[in-house]
């Protein structure tokens, strides 16, 4: 189909140029028995045409760009040479005009060749640039471009067009392995804090079938061990759906509304325990925030904030809510009079599992942080991390205020 709409366009463009010879001869005074005798001529010309490029289409497409350039200057001579005698012979030309002729056409073979030859140059270097760069993507090497190539504005712009698929690669790569990495470490960490409630129900499970205790006050004192290493799998199994599910986009339009007082009610509510058990003061301020509309889903992220908190600090401290209206949104902070965050530990607080301490030895999913930065992001907000002057840590979170006709989208 190709091969047949190449001829045609090569049979009409042979036309177009038999065409406008006879106007140009029509226009130079020839009369009309001159121009059919012309037409005659170039007739067998214009097949002659179609054939030679018929011909050569095959043997030219298995050339490198020089010799193709060539070889297409030396057909479109070799052409006007053969047109050139047949017209001299059957128009009666002198032979000493014939001989300038000729002489102009050698000049012409010359430089037509020369000319050819050195414009086929640049987009031969390009295309070797382009395949060079091509291979080095294939072999893995993403960091290879072509950059400039010369040879003209087409293969300026493929060579445009293969960085940008490397650029999209490079980052489709990294994402890919930042992925993986994460993978892994979830699947480590997962395993660590599974081992060791597991182990610790499973050494009581043993003492008790095996009647290595069997007094009641250790019966009773190991049922809440091990209702306590339950619960840690159950938090953590939660921690894990949760976070899983925030992954997938659980969350696209949250569509029901709760008071701020009340989210910060039920989250301390749900925090009253440890608190008391550790003999820790919640305090909160809400400073005209209460009646802000908010997403239910805060009172998971006050609620693991605050447990953050009661976890780092010690007996006899305080932790703190604040709540203000700023702008359309809704700025709330979670401080604490506790241990606080070391400063390189501040920019991994909210990655799953991690934890500054080395021995891993704090109670908790250790995912507690990770879940409320996807609930706080997923719901158009932004949530930081940073000590306080003094002692202790400081969550800082922003939400739009759902109240509010002003509230950011």
């Amino acid at each position: 189909m190709r091969a047949t709409r190449g001829l045609i366009a090569v049979a009409v463009a042979a036309a177009a140029g038999a065409a406008v010879t006879l106007l140009v001869g029509a226009g130079t005074g020839m009369h009309g028995h001159e121009i059919g005798r012309l037409a005659l001529l170039l007739l067998p010309a214009a097949v002659a045409t179609i054939a030679a490029v018929a011909a050569a289409r095959t043997m030219l497409a298995r050339l490198s760009i020089p010799l193709r350039h060539t070889a297409i200057a030396l057909v479109a001579l070799v052409v006007g040479f053969a047109n050139l005698a047949v017209v001299s012979r059957r128009m009666f030309v002198s032979g000493h005009d014939m001989t300038a002729v000729l002489v102009v056409l050698g000049y012409a073979v010359g430089t037509g060749l020369g000319a050819a030859l050195m414009l086929a140059r640049g987009p031969a270097k390009a295309l070797d640039k382009l395949s060079a760069t091509a291979t080095a993507l294939g072999e893995g090497d993403l960091a290879a471009r072509a950059g400039a190539v010369g040879g003209g504005p087409e293969y300026a712009a493929l060579a445009s067009a293969l960085d940008h698929m490397a650029d999209r690669l490079g980052k489709a790569l990294a994402t890919v392995q930042d992925v993986e990495a994460r993978r892994r470490d979830l699947v480590t960490a997962v395993s660590h804090d599974l081992r060791t409630p597991l182990a610790r129900l499973r050494a009581m499970v043993e003492a008790i079938d095996e009647r290595v205790v069997d007094d009641p006050p250790t019966l009773q004192r190991y049922a809440g061990e091990m209702r306590r290493s339950i619960d840690t799998l159950v938090t953590l199994v939660d921690d894990l759906f949760e976070l899983v599910q925030l992954d997938a986009g659980a969350i696209v339009a949250d569509t029901e509304r709760a008071r701020v007082a009340d989210v910060v009610g039920s989250a301390l509510t749900a925090c009253e325990g440890d608190a008391t058990m550790k003999g820790i003061v919640v305090r909160t301020d809400l400073d005209g925030a209460a009646d802000a509309a908010c997403s239910p889903r805060l009172v998971r992220v006050l609620q693991n904030l605050v447990q953050n908190s009661i976890r780092h600090t010690p007996p006899d401290g305080t932790v703190t809510i604040e709540a203000r209206r700023v702008a359309g949104r809704v700025r709330v902070v979670v401080e604490d009079t506790g241990e606080g965050i070391p400063p390189a530990a501040l920019a991994h607080v909210f990655e799953p599992f991690y934890r500054a301490d080395p021995a891993r030895s704090q109670p908790g999913s250790g995912l507690g942080l990770a879940v409320a930065k996807r609930i706080v992001e997923a719901l158009g907000g932004n949530i930081s991390a940073d000590p306080r002057p003094v002692a202790g840590a400081r969550f800082a979170l922003s939400l739009p205020d759902l109240s509010s006709t002003t509230a950011d989208p």
